[in-house]
């Protein structure tokens, strides 16, 4: 902290005493109370294991990882987890590309220090096989940008970046069976880690000769603050770490004050994290589902043209009014050429005859039917026309030559009038 102080930010003593008189009224530079925090904004990346954590003007990028390796002798059945920090000197003019400074040592510690202490990741859900394979998680945690209080936004970049983290799940198999198989995602889904609580870090600024408490200090408060004091609890008020920095003592009683204000903030920083976890993953159930759908293209366009079908059936303006009347004549036609007979005569269980096949199987038979049907006709004229074909039909019938003799169906067992009217004037 004292090398960040010494490179970054140089503060004449009339800011200095702005700062620490504003305070005695319980005003802040930024116009916030005491205990009051920055407004905070939680984004996610395009993969799983990845946040974007705003609080103020610090912002802080967490990457989360995951690898298979073998575990410690002590410990054959839990995994592992180490945090990573990574100052950019971008984010501050006194972080330097290279070896990390104590700076970045200390946060990476604190972090660390409250997941691993609290036993909120359940590393026994990590272990594959026993004494051979575990799963290690890399926590990667990138400074964008220093606006003051480090350690609350990485310590919740951290959270955020493990809850939506997904490792993919593995079994065994293989000839004998004892062959590790690690599954991709898009044959199995991955499998999400065990988090038990939100150990969540919540930082208190200690400024002046009375000691004025502030909490989430900022980037100018801490240049003037003599000491800090970073308290990590979850929602149930157990503290899970607490990090003292700083030559400035403190009272019990200020400690206790300010535990009993974390457990407050902790338990609307942990809510928050909540509701942005669960937006996050009903939004990648829902690409899922769109991913998974099937080919939406062939029935869009069957729906089309279906739609096409009805528009043009019930179009109201007379513009489809063409092409239906050309399905009806062509509709007429065939049903002219399924008849087998004239009106009079016409059965209706006929309709289903395949007209066609008919006419090919009896065209041999063409002679016997011109000689047959043309008696009747010529030796009755006047009742023979209203019982014979129209001149189209006829004319169809005779082209073709069909047999209807020989043509088998529901009118021949019926006999025609005039044969019943001469039955009963003979008898």
């Amino acid at each position: 902290m004292e090398h960040r102080l010494a490179n970054s930010l140089i503060m004449t003593v009339n800011e200095r005493k702005f700062i620490e008189s504003a305070l005695l009224s319980d005003v802040r530079v930024d116009g916030r109370r005491p205990f009051d925090y920055r407004s905070l904004t939680i984004r996610f990346g395009s993969e799983d294991g990845s946040s974007e954590v705003q609080l103020g003007q610090t912002q802080v990028i967490g990457f989360v990882t995951g690898q298979l390796t073998q575990p410690y002798r002590d410990r054959p059945n839990e995994g592992a987890f180490a945090v990573y920090t990574e100052f950019s000197p971008m984010a501050d003019p006194s972080f330097e590309p290279g070896r990390p400074g104590e700076t970045a040592i200390e946060l990476g510690r604190i972090v660390d220090r409250g997941l691993r202490e609290s036993r909120a990741v359940d590393t026994e859900s990590l272990c594959v096989i026993s004494g051979k394979f575990v799963w290690s998680i890399r926590i990667d945690l990138h400074i964008i940008d220093n606006g003051g209080n480090l350690v609350d936004a990485a310590n919740i970049a951290a959270l955020v970046a493990l809850s939506t983290f997904r490792r993919p799940e593995c079994t065994l198999g293989g000839e004998d069976g004892q062959e590790l198989i690690v599954h991709p995602p898009d044959v199995r889904e991955p499998l999400p880690l065990i988090l038990h609580h939100f150990p969540v870090a919540v930082t208190f600024g200690f400024i002046g000769i009375e000691n004025t408490v502030v909490i989430d200090p900022t980037h100018y408060e801490e240049a003037v603050m003599g000491g800090s004091m970073t308290a990590t609890l979850n929602t149930n008020g157990d503290v899970c770490a607490i990090q003292k920095a700083g030559g400035d003592g403190v009272l019990q009683s200020v400690i206790m004050q300010c535990l009993r204000i974390a457990t407050v903030k902790a338990g609307d920083i942990t809510s928050k994290i909540k509701d942005a976890v669960e937006s996050y993953n009903t939004e990648r159930s829902l690409k899922k589902i769109k991913r998974h759908k099937p080919d939406q293209q062939g029935s869009s366009d069957a729906a089309k043209q279906q739609m096409e079908r009805l528009t043009v059936s019930s179009d109201p303006s007379g513009i489809g009014t063409q092409h239906n009347e050309h399905d009806k004549t062509n509709r007429r036609n065939n049903t002219l050429k399924s008849f087998s007979g004239g009106p009079a005569s016409w059965d209706p269980y006929s309709r289903g005859v395949d007209g066609d096949a008919l006419r090919t199987s009896l065209a041999s038979r063409v002679t016997s039917l011109d000689t047959q049907k043309e008696e009747p006709v010529q030796a009755n004229p006047e009742k023979s026309s209203s019982k014979s074909l129209d001149s189209s039909s006829f004319a169809l019938t005779h082209e073709v030559g069909l047999d209807i003799k020989q043509s088998k169906t529901l009118k021949d067992a019926v006999k025609p009038k005039h044969k019943r009217r001469n039955k009963s004037n003979a008898s």
